[in-house]
């Protein structure tokens, strides 16, 4: 992509997220509230709908320039946990929806009136092994009947659509535990209240975290993606795409830290020095800059190999691993580099410390990363 338009797109960004400034998140943070003015504004600027095509409203845009507005969120000191979530499951819709459905949907959610927020995956049985899932999809007659239960499903408070993936055919001996997996776009509107409960958790990041629970809920036939039993295939193409996105988050993470780190180290003055000169203080943070520019750089060819249409499994896998990895580290380092002043809550630094630590466990933890790229990448024995 162009790289002047990126640096346009990362510059309105940044302007952008300049009017929510950190009182404002702190505020949110200390009551658990869902940032609805922030994400408003993102909406209506058009930047969470640069992946849909521009016949249907969107920008029309490859996956990095949606890397390079998450990115961009994290490094202004924002949270863009609240609505990444429409980033990566609008692959799905895109790849594999009928021409029916993208019309039906995707000018709605470029112009505002729809959110696509919420990505029923994770089970509390299964976790990380999708193929074990057991929420079950039904078929009778025009619609599907769906009974079971989702957990970690983010922002289902505050989404009208969820990306579901259901159980449509029985798991038999002999099947591939992936196979008979269907996907379906539920309207939560009308399903709260008609067999859909959704019943928060809370966490130690204002995530808007719950679980879901589904019971004998009527989801119309007309609402599957693509075809019956291949929905895992459908779903992993998202998950690539949320990997990468998310490993972009934590690389605007880690620059944001390392700012912090780097100014404050320079202003702050002891026994007649800034601290800054202190090798202790000072090469903490130049390692801290060297891991993130290296997990960016596998950011970037992820990227290139999603756009490009080749297999990027490893190269997202890594990046989401070594992003979530670098911005740690200087979560770390920035608190260690302020002190007693790191945990202060004026500072942001404990809050953003708070939200990185998530993306070593989520969406993926790294302990599956490793076992992946062990079996598929180097071809060693199955781990688990």
């Amino acid at each position: 992509m162009d790289p002047e338009l990126i640096a346009d797109i990362r510059s309105a960004v940044a302007q952008l997220c300049a009017n929510f400034d950190g009182a404002y998140w702190q505020r949110l943070d200390r009551d658990m509230v869902y940032p609805t003015e922030f994400v408003t504004a993102l909406t209506e600027a058009g930047w969470l709908s640069v992946l849909i095509p521009e016949e249907l409203g969107g920008g029309g845009l490859p996956l990095s320039a949606a890397a390079a507005v998450l990115e961009e969120i994290q490094r202004s000191g924002c949270n863009g946990g609240a609505c990444h979530a429409q980033m990566y499951t609008m692959g799905t819709i895109l790849r594999h929806g009928s021409a029916e459905q993208k019309q039906r949907y995707l000018p709605a959610i470029a112009r505002g009136e729809l959110r696509m927020q919420a990505f029923g995956v994770t089970e509390p049985t299964s976790g990380s092994n999708t193929g074990a899932l057991r929420t079950r999809a039904v078929l009778d007659g025009d619609h599907y009947v769906v009974n079971g239960q989702k957990i970690w499903t983010s922002r289902a408070e505050h989404s009208d659509l969820m990306v579901l993936l259901a159980r449509t055919t029985p798991l038999t001996d002999g099947m591939k535990h992936t196979d008979g997996l269907s996907v379906l776009l539920v309207d939560m509107r009308a399903a709260v209240g008609n067999g859909l409960t959704i019943r928060p958790i809370r966490t130690m990041m204002n995530h808007a975290t719950t679980e879901v629970f589904f019971d004998d809920l009527r989801v119309p036939a007309e609402t599957l993606i693509g075809d019956e039993g291949r929905g895992f295939r459908y779903i992993l193409s998202g998950m690539n795409a949320e990997r990468i996105l998310i490993a972009a988050e934590c690389v605007g993470d880690a620059k944001w830290f390392i700012d912090k780190a780097v100014a404050y180290a320079g202003q702050r003055s002891v026994f007649g020095r800034p601290i800054a000169e202190h090798q202790g203080v000072q090469f903490p943070i130049a390692r801290a800059y060297a891991n993130m520019r290296a997990a960016e750089l596998m950011v970037n060819e992820a990227l290139h190999r999603y756009e490009s249409g080749g297999d990027c499994g490893a190269e997202a896998n890594m990046a989401k691993m070594l992003a979530a990895d670098a911005s740690f580290e200087a979560a770390n380092v920035c608190i260690q580099t302020h002190g007693g002043f790191g945990f202060a809550e004026e500072y942001d630094i404990e809050r953003k410390f708070r939200e990185t630590r998530l993306y070593q466990v989520a969406p993926i933890s790294t302990n599956l990363i490793l076992s992946y790229l062990g079996e598929h990448v180097l071809g060693m024995p199955r781990s688990y």
